[in-house]
């Protein structure tokens, strides 16, 4: 979905090393598929190997490069010096860029790393718009530099948080956040053990809870600010949620490399996702807490995916949510604005006239206002 919805590179991680420990994550195997699968696209990827190995992680380092190296990656992302170091050594042919982990936030910073062999340095998330422009001035042009501009933010700077390890044991650090600043906490006093009280009256009691990231509206600015590469949080998301925000975003790119106003239907699909509250992250100030709860909300769910579609229209799809006769829906695809129309016609497998698509996965025709690519979206608006 994000080759096909416009994304210039993809990043990933392979079963090691990675900043997703909860993810499906690639075996080499599956790395080498998709690194082809990527290139014949003209697509790059990015390979993650952005947590801070242990003593005793160390031996399986240089074999891990060396595989990635072999299966085509273009650059890893990279949060550690060592790890700097040996991917020069076992992995000479793939670009070093720098992970937000590392916390970069100024040139001095990004000049060692640049001295040291990086070719990138992704910023920490708490980057004023007007570092950047300092940064910029200060570094090579040689360096590339990336900025986050979408996705979940973290209570702690750039991923620091000890919390989880702490309540949990699972370690922020090594990829297994249980994320507890999003929980509810209340008050207990120590002589009525089980009687819980709110910590606050108005706000809520979500008190470590963040916004997330979109800077959508704001894309100009940060080419302007001289950001090389705009950074979607896309790992741990679903298929859907890669394609439609990476399809706002190439728009929004386009439309701002033209000199033109973005039209507000680009802004508008952002919120058609599961997301939280929006905000501008710290890219011009405090971006301001969110207390009264920590879920998802969306604007839309999918209806189905699009497999195949002749020249009037008629396309075979895979369901994903339920639909019927008469709902009004809308077709995404990769080409233009969103098209909403209203179902008249469903048939199933067979050929038969059905009502509705009941059942999960199946496979069903019908006729769309457009011909359209595989992979195009249909979507119902709640």
């Amino acid at each position: 979905m994000a080759l096909h919805y416009g994304a210039d590179a993809v990043y990933l991680a392979g079963t090691q090393f990675g900043m997703r420990a909860a993810a499906g994550n690639f075996t080499f195997p599956e790395l080498k598929l998709a690194t082809e699968l990527a290139h014949a696209n003209g697509t790059a990827v990015h390979m993650t190997c952005n947590t801070l190995p242990r003593e005793d992680e160390l031996s399986q380092l240089p074999e891990f490069l060396e595989q990635a190296q072999d299966a085509g990656v273009d650059a890893f992302i990279i949060a550690d010096l060592g790890v700097m170091a040996a991917a020069e050594k076992y992995a000479p042919k793939v670009s070093r860029h720098v992970s937000t982990q590392l916390g970069v936030i100024n040139s001095a910073t990004a000049n060692v790393l640049f001295n040291m062999g990086a070719d990138r340095v992704v910023l920490a998330r708490e980057t004023p718009m007007e570092d950047i422009r300092k940064i910029r001035a200060n570094t090579p042009k040689e360096l590339e530099i990336e900025a986050f501009v979408h996705g979940a933010m973290c209570v702690s700077f750039s991923g620091r948080c000890l919390l989880s390890n702490y309540l949990t044991g699972r370690d922020a650090n090594r990829g297994a956040c249980a994320q507890p600043c999003r929980w509810k906490y209340h008050l207990v006093e120590e002589k009525r053990p089980g009687e819980y009280f709110e910590i606050s009256e108005d706000n809520g009691t979500h008190i470590m809870n963040s916004r997330d990231m979109c800077m959508i509206e704001h894309i100009p600015e940060l080419i302007d600010a001289g950001v090389t590469s705009f950074k979607i949080e896309g790992r741990m998301k679903s298929a859907y949620y890669a394609a439609a925000v990476t399809n706002a975003y190439r728009h929004a790119i386009d439309y701002a490399q033209k000199g033109e106003a973005l039209p507000q239907v680009w802004i508008d699909e952002l919120n058609k996702v599961s997301h939280r509250p929006y905000c501008t992250g710290f890219y011009y100030g405090d971006p301001g807490q969110h207390f009264a709860e920590a879920s998802y909300f969306s604007d839309a769910y999918v209806c189905a995916v699009v497999e195949s579609c002749t020249e009037d229209g008629l396309a075979e799809l895979t369901q994903r949510n339920r639909f019927c006769i008469g709902d009004t829906v809308e077709l995404l695809t990769n080409e233009g604005e969103p098209i909403p129309f209203t179902v008249t016609e469903l048939w199933d497998g067979n050929g038969e006239a059905i009502a509705a698509t009941p059942h999960a996965m199946m496979k069903f025709k019908m006729r769309l206002p457009v011909k359209c690519s595989a992979l195009s979206i249909l979507r119902r608006i709640k």
